[in-house]
């Protein structure tokens, strides 16, 4: 009997002009951050979504990482963080010396509590001397970094409204989120600071790589200009502060290019992935779909579900172990930041959404080349755990 293959969580697709873009690098020599694909990545991408300029970096968190440096976070600050996302960006924070304020989630799509968020502002700081001031801590907040998560859109009208009112610099990390449309406009688009991820497993992969996005040209001249190592003089190789070697290689713009140019079919298969899904749990009992929420039309680059224990008959990791017998790769949500050792101490604006959905939830199989066929064995492995547990209970 032929071993059946392991259905992976997310996957890239290569199959159009990356080899004959690599070849090109290979054939001209042109490998480094110094080519014409970076150029090229960097002028298609901010075209894709809408901004005036953009900035190749070596990854999404290196992005980050110069957002938080041009967001004029000095050592010693705050900056408000969503809670229910990878670790990347509370890193970013921790890079420029400064210190994550985590804040929860909204518990039907994942994305950061807005409301919730003014309220903290609102109770929780206070004007100093022109400074924001954290009234727990006493440290300045100098900056809020939301995260657009599982390739949704957290509610970007209100928020801009909340830092325009709090005079904080908004940076959106979109790493997760590129195709992504807010109220019919691209994330990214219209923003200040916004950041993308390349990596191996996002809807457009270079194998690794980032961009920072931004309507401000002084800041994408400094972005550039961080990411370089602060070069001023190319000649003598003279730097007047430090920088970063955040750069992107021609060899991952080239990868970058032609997986571009396969966006809107990637989108289109994420999308019919969807929906097939959520037409096959919608008689499931105990098993739902987090919520799109009305804003958004989500790249889908994530499928997650939520247990109900109590009605599907198996909790979240119980159900992955399941999956994981019969094949399948799932994934909880991330821990909750402010839970992660690696942060410990770090203040939180709430936290028990954000920890109920770590609980309760999974990631299943979602890759863009996902085989109709490979997610009817995902589909008919949940069913058939939610059976195995309802007869158990008889």
């Amino acid at each position: 009997m032929t071993e059946r293959r392991r259905i992976p969580l997310l996957e890239p697709s290569l199959t159009g002009g990356e080899k004959a873009y690599l070849e090109e690098c290979l054939a001209t020599s042109m490998v480094s951050s110094v080519g014409p694909f970076v150029g090229r990545f960097e002028r298609d991408l901010a075209a894709r979504v809408g901004a005036p300029h953009a900035v190749a970096t070596i990854n999404g968190t290196a992005a980050l990482h110069v957002a938080v440096r041009l967001a004029g976070v000095e050592p010693g600050d705050e900056v408000l963080v969503s809670t229910l996302t990878f670790i990347a960006p509370a890193n970013a924070v921790r890079y420029a010396g400064a210190r994550p304020v985590f804040a929860d989630a909204e518990p039907s799509s994942g994305q950061l509590d807005v409301e919730r968020l003014g309220r903290f502002l609102a109770a929780g700081t206070r004007r100093r001397d022109g400074r924001l001031i954290n009234r727990t801590s006493g440290r300045r907040i100098a900056a809020l970094l939301a995260v657009h998560v599982l390739g949704q859109a957290v509610d970007l009208d209100p928020l801009r409204r909340l830092a325009e009112r709090y005079d904080l610099p908004l940076i959106e990390d979109a790493s997760q989120a590129l195709g992504t449309r807010y109220r019919g406009r691209p994330v990214g688009s219209g923003s200040r600071l916004a950041c993308f991820s390349f990596n191996g497993n996002k809807i457009v992969t270079t194998g690794g790589g980032g961009m920072l996005v931004t309507d401000d040209p002084q800041l994408a001249r400094r972005a550039r200009y961080l990411t370089t190592q602060a070069r001023d003089d190319a000649v003598e190789y003279v730097h007047r502060e430090i920088g970063h070697n955040y750069r992107l290689s021609n060899l991952h713009a080239a990868v970058g290019c032609a997986q571009l140019e396969a966006l809107d079919d990637f989108l289109a298969a994420k999308r019919r992935i969807a929906a097939r899904y959520d037409r096959a749990f919608a008689e499931l009992p105990g098993l739902t779909p987090l919520a799109v929420a009305p804003w958004a039309e989500s790249n889908h680059w994530l499928y997650a579900v939520r247990l109900d224990e109590s009605a599907f008959g198996l909790p979240s990791r119980r159900l992955l172990a399941a999956l994981d017998a019969a094949g399948i790769e799932s994934r909880p949500l991330w821990q909750p930041l402010h839970l992660s050792p690696a942060h410990r101490g770090a203040q939180a604006v709430g936290g028990e959404v954000a920890e109920a959905l770590y609980r309760q939830c999974l990631c299943l199989p979602s890759s863009a080349g996902l085989a109709p066929a490979d997610q009817q064995r995902v589909i008919d492995a949940c069913r058939d755990a939610h059976r195995r547990a309802a007869g158990g209970r008889r």
